[in-house]
């Protein structure tokens, strides 16, 4: 599995790791059902912690960097 990290992008956490949209909304992060937002879906990490969307990135990077090493 891909090693995650702030430029990451909300499309390649949710296709990338099959508990993606549980971890994203623990963090803060609502993809909604479906995910029919295209801009949103290439925006980074770093920057929907930025605009307020994601809180504690570095707690959701160490949890989807944790789980995707076991």
């Amino acid at each position: 599995m891909p090693e995650f990290g702030p430029e990451s992008t909300i499309r390649q956490i949710l296709s990338g790791r099959p508990d993606g949209h549980e971890l994203l909304r623990a963090h803060g992060y609502d993809p909604g059902e479906g995910f029919i937002d295209v801009l949103s879906q290439h925006q980074t990490l770093r920057d929907a912690a930025h605009g307020g969307r994601l809180r504690d990135v570095e707690g959701l990077l160490g949890a989807l960097n944790d789980r995707s090493s076991s």
